[in-house]
């Protein structure tokens, strides 16, 4: 692994976290580097909605298959993409727009000492439905996925998960 990369092979998901609050400098941070991320045609079709009630994280714990750790975590940032916004209005531009928001919000969150995990919603429907209810989000708006976030109670190692075989030269 490159040394000059370990910001990225350091980033980890984190599902255990310290107790205490994530003050506002750093979510705003983390949230102005999200919104740094490329977007097709500049249209930033995302969202943030960011969840600190004790009770509203332990519902969508309760809500969401393998989102436990939500219960336990300083809080949560809802990822949503909103069609009417996407280039072209396509769900396909919406997706990688808020992944690669998603993407910069994780490294941010990992720079600055937090730890977060990414948990998805889009596509199942099932969860699509919980969390828009739960939040009033709009119909147009789609929730993409939860981020746990807080201080790390846990330290995995930095990794690689380079595949030669899944590199093709010129032609597959």
């Amino acid at each position: 692994m490159n040394p000059e990369l370990h910001y990225v092979f350091s980033r980890r998901s984190i599902r255990v976290f310290q107790p205490g609050d994530v003050g506002e400098k750093l979510v705003r941070d983390i949230l102005e580097a999200a919104m740094a991320a490329p977007s097709a045609v500049a249209k930033d079709p995302w969202d943030f909605v960011v969840l600190r009630d004790r009770g509203m994280l332990v519902k969508m714990a309760e809500g969401l298959p393998n989102a436990k750790m939500l219960a336990d975590a300083p809080m949560a940032i809802i990822v949503c993409g909103d069609l009417r916004r996407a280039h072209d209005r396509q769900l396909s531009y919406l997706l990688q727009d808020c992944a690669a928001a998603i993407e910069n919000l994780l490294l941010a969150a990992s720079s600055l000492g937090l730890g977060a995990c990414w948990l998805g919603i889009h596509p199942r429907e099932r969860r699509v439905t919980f969390v828009r209810t739960l939040l009033g989000i709009p119909e147009a708006v789609i929730p993409v996925a939860a981020i746990a976030l807080g201080r790390p109670a846990e330290s995995p190692e930095p990794r690689t998960r380079y595949r030669q075989d899944a590199v093709h030269h010129e032609t597959w």
